[in-house]
């Protein structure tokens, strides 16, 4: 009892310390402390009440991609120190305070502390001692997941901080596919494109036949420019196409779906085929490589 005590007392003149005017700090005695007006006991008083507030610097808005594990982190300041002063306002009762994770769209009260209070293991509460946040985690995320998702934290009355919850499915494509006719000589040009991406793509492989295309290879004349955005896009290029680029060439970017087509070099015995190949070639490089050019050309 008297070590609690003891405890109680020094706690207090740590905060009044804090609290007190300058020369009080500076000159005065453990004496001078037990002196402080009614105003710096209530200011101190006010510092303690304020309670658990939200860290808004961070994000608000958070992405995730089909199938991965998804975080939501709100960062708590002053959760589990709320106090209030006491008999005498002499020593300090502590009121803690839980802290919730809501869905917006059912109203769903997903986790309580780190309980999980839903029946959809998917989600888990995670404290972090270190950084304050407590962390909703959403495994294996799915686009029924999307939506507004709300911290909150029992105070009286309680408060919360809303984040937006965006779950996207990446989609590649390539123009002109499935089925892409080039006649003998010409230049196959393969267009990829990846959308609903969080980050572009740390590379974009192109594969033919299920091996990976070789830009070094003797053959020669093969090349791949990619542009990385929020919309990225690969270029393969193969001059002087001859019937053993035929086959089946795929778009492997790191972080989507692959896309695939079946090229087929003509020796000009199907016109109708080539001259729909001729449209595409031409409609996919006025859409995309005249641009380049014409930037190419300013620089």
């Amino acid at each position: 009892m008297k070590v609690f005590l003891t405890f109680r007392i020094f706690l207090c003149i740590l905060i009044l310390r804090e609290t007190c005017p300058q020369h009080l700090r500076e000159n005065g005695t453990v004496t001078d402390l037990y002196l402080i007006s009614e105003e710096n006991i209530d200011q101190m008083r006010r510092v303690l009440d304020r309670g658990p507030y939200f860290d808004t610097s961070a994000t608000k808005n958070v992405t995730s991609l089909v199938g991965k594990t998804g975080h939501l982190n709100c960062r708590i300041k002053n959760l589990g120190n709320k106090t209030r002063l006491g008999y005498n306002r002499r020593y300090l009762t502590p009121k803690f305070s839980q802290v919730s994770w809501i869905r917006h769209r059912d109203l769903h009260l997903l986790t309580v502390s780190e309980s999980t209070y839903t029946s959809d293991q998917r989600f888990t509460s995670i404290y972090n001692k270190q950084t304050g946040d407590w962390s909703l985690q959403i495994k294996f995320s799915q686009l029924r997941d999307s939506g507004i998702y709300e911290c909150q934290v029992s105070t009286t009355p309680p408060v919360g901080y809303t984040m937006v919850f965006s779950v996207v499915e990446p989609i590649t494509s390539i123009p002109g596919g499935p089925e892409i006719y080039i006649d003998l000589g010409s230049t196959v040009n393969l267009t990829c494109v990846i959308k609903h991406l969080p980050d572009p793509p740390t590379s974009v492989q192109w594969n033919h036949n299920n091996q990976e295309i070789n830009y070094d290879s003797p053959r020669g004349g093969v090349s791949v420019i990619t542009e990385k955005g929020d919309i990225t896009t690969s270029y393969l290029l193969i001059q002087r196409a001859s019937i053993a680029d035929s086959g089946k060439y795929s778009c492997l970017p790191s972080n989507a779906n692959p896309k695939s087509v079946n090229v087929h070099i003509l020796k000009g015995d199907h016109p109708a085929a080539v001259q729909k190949s001729r449209i595409l070639a031409s409609e996919t490089f006025d859409m995309y490589f005249l641009p380049i050019l014409f930037n190419l050309l300013v620089l």
